[in-house]
């Protein structure tokens, strides 16, 4: 197939520019402490996926049906870049370090990561096939997923090919991303009405509706969000009817929210993300570009910044962090900002990197500010709990403290009193009772 699918209903989505800046901003969501996932499921709640789909660079794929909304807080979380706390998503160390690492690396490690994670079994996501909560039903995630996996690292960068296509490349290839444990377990699997409408009846289980639609699955909702694949699709609405003669099949519209996927293609983002190239070289940004680039914020020397033609989420988010708002579009960095962002765990090297990014040279005000703000945060720093070991007396402080093993483990803090690092703790305790002084 050499180009998309020329229906009139069609739609063509270029992920890949889109990708690096839903990254971006779903990071800085998660570092404004408002990503809300249940503890039990890991899902993401439904005010979360509005919130989400709000923000997204171009939207989610069908306005009424969360797709990319849904899968980023869960790509986030089996990538390590988030986990939950106390209900909402918080950036772990590595997602605090991806907030100014190349977008390009973030997605293709989210990809591998993905990959061999079991937080959701897309096919859960094809709710109109039943039982699939029975015991021993569904195969093993990961190898049906790396089925996916390498069949998408086969496929020619830039290249259209149709997803029937797909499918029949796949069987050829031994790719089979067999969704059922056993050919017992398909007849638990069913439509509608667990006897008439069960899979397991010859003729009624073809490899679209199962592995087809899994396949489906992990690419639009996966895939597709982290800018691997391009797509064309259509309202899955009577957009496959491979499951039309199955028992109940006539009353469902469609199978799943994945049926009109019609055609993918790899992007470069997808080359680089499957192996097949060693370095990232982007495609063309879509015009129009992605709106509110860096050069959109003018950075004043009264410290106010200003966007007068609006930004993009992800770059709102991050001076809300750093900065006060003064308006729709206007900011102020003051010392207190910084620091009260600092205190919350953020990293000035971040508002730093965008900021050198901003403008084509910071005026020497704001220079002045975001120096002076880093030697605060330099001049204090929490190194962990330590244990306070009061002696009873100098001389046995003393004999301690200038013991050569005991030095590296203990500072001594008074005539009395030594402090010893949490981490240390063990050794110091063996290291005192060699000196004849169990700590007790």
């Amino acid at each position: 197939m050499t180009h998309p699918h020329d229906a009139e209903t069609s739609q063509i989505r270029l992920t890949e520019h889109h990708a690096q800046s839903d990254l971006r901003t779903l990071l800085q969501l998660c570092a404004a402490g408002r990503v809300k996932c249940s503890g039990k499921t890991l899902r993401p709640s439904a005010a979360t996926i509005a919130q989400v789909g709000e923000v997204l660079d171009a939207g989610d794929f069908y306005p009424d049906e969360p797709i990319a909304a849904f899968a980023w807080p869960l790509l986030l979380q089996a990538g390590g870049l988030a986990q939950l706390a106390a209900g909402k998503l918080a950036l772990t160390t590595r997602g605090r370090q991806a907030l100014t690492q190349p977008a390009h690396r973030v997605l293709a490690c989210l990809w591998q990561r993905w990959l061999s994670s079991t937080i959701l079994d897309e096919f859960s996501r094809i709710e109109a096939v039943k039982g699939q909560r029975a015991a021993n039903v569904l195969s093993a995630l990961k190898p049906r997923r790396g089925h996916v996996g390498a069949a998408l690292a086969a496929l020619a960068a830039g290249e259209w090919i149709s997803v029937d296509q797909l499918f029949t490349t796949m069987r050829k290839a031994g790719h089979n991303p067999s969704v059922a444990r056993s050919e017992r377990a398909l007849w638990k699997l069913y439509l509608e009405d667990p006897e008439y409408g069960s899979l397991g009846y010859d003729g009624h289980h073809p490899w679209a509706l199962l592995q087809g639609r899994y396949t489906l699955a992990v690419l639009f909702e996966y895939a597709a969000p982290l800018g691997l694949i391009d797509i064309e699709y259509v309202d899955p609405v009577g957009a496959r009817d491979d499951y039309q003669h199955n028992w109940g099949g006539d009353y469902l519209e469609r199978l799943s929210r994945y049926d009109g996927l019609h055609a993918i293609r790899l992007t470069p983002l997808g080359a680089y993300a499957t192996g097949q190239t060693s370095a990232y070289l982007p495609g063309p940004t879509p015009e129009p570009a992605t709106a509110g680039g860096a050069a959109a914020l003018k950075v004043l020397a009264n410290h106010d910044l200003v966007a007068l033609d609006g930004l993009p989420p992800a770059q709102t988010l991050l001076l809300d962090a750093f900065a006060t708002r003064t308006g729709d579009r206007t900011w102020a960095l003051s010392p207190a900002s910084l620091l009260a962002a600092v205190h919350a765990g953020r990293d000035l090297a971040e508002l730093r990197t965008y900021l050198d990014q901003a403008a084509t040279a910071l005026p020497d005000t704001v220079a002045t500010l975001l120096a002076d703000a880093e030697r605060r945060v330099g001049a204090a720093r929490d190194l962990g709990p330590v244990h306070l070991i009061e002696c009873a007396d100098t001389a046995t402080c003393v004999l301690l403290a200038s013991d050569r093993r005991i030095r590296a483990l203990a500072t001594r803090l008074s005539d009395r009193h030594l402090g010893v690092p949490a981490d240390k703790l063990d050794r110091f305790r063996k290291a005192a009772l060699a000196l004849g002084h169990p700590v007790t």
